[in-house]
């Protein structure tokens, strides 16, 4: 990754992301909040600042946001910034934040497309995009197995992006899904739900 203000500001980001599940670990969500916020801006600043394609930031921004509650605003935010961007539509890391947006937005229809260009490549993609398709269908069983599936991924890594142990996306999609009422609530203290 190239040196720079933002792969710094990302750091930082990511550094706040973690205080931010920590908190959610221990319960405080207060303390959560107000770091998802700063891990939303630190995302948001980086992203402006990256070169091209660098759609990591974005699925950190809306990942914050959706844990922070914030999802709205920054699910639009996300799907204007990449509305006019020509590489999107190939990429499958930028497939992936356009079908959480889509979702968080209630474009359900949006959502099959993206999760098909997600699939090719494999493992955590893959089961992200039947969660997300499984979404957008109300399929209470199928998101249910996928969520699962997901979880059960992050417990078996020995490595977290934050430091902390916790299976982020499963929060995400549990949260998505609890607006909906498709919600899994999984019994595993990796997904803590504010």
């Amino acid at each position: 990754m190239q040196e720079g203000e933002h792969r710094d500001l990302m750091l930082a980001a990511i550094a706040a992301e973690g205080e931010a599940h920590a908190a959610l670990l221990a319960g405080d969500t207060e303390a959560a909040g107000a770091a998802y916020a700063r891990a939303v801006e630190g995302y948001r600043a980086s992203w402006a600042l990256a070169p091209p394609r660098s759609y990591g930031r974005l699925v950190g921004l809306l990942k914050a946001a959706v844990l922070g509650g914030c999802a709205a605003p920054v699910a639009e935010e996300v799907r204007a910034a990449l509305d006019s961007d020509p590489d999107a539509a190939g990429s499958p890391v930028a497939c992936y934040v356009l079908a959480v947006a889509a979702l968080v937005v209630g474009d359900d229809d949006a959502v099959a497309p993206l999760a098909a260009a997600m699939e090719p490549r494999g493992g955590a993609f893959e089961r992200t995009a039947t969660a997300l398709r499984a979404l957008a269908a109300s399929d209470r069983t199928g998101y249910a197995a996928a969520v699962a599936a997901i979880e059960a991924d992050f417990a078996t890594r020995d490595e977290h992006l934050t430091g902390i142990a916790i299976a982020d996306t499963a929060i995400m999609l549990e949260l998505i899904a609890r607006e909906r009422g498709l919600a899994a609530r999984l019994a595993s203290p990796l997904v803590p739900l504010p």
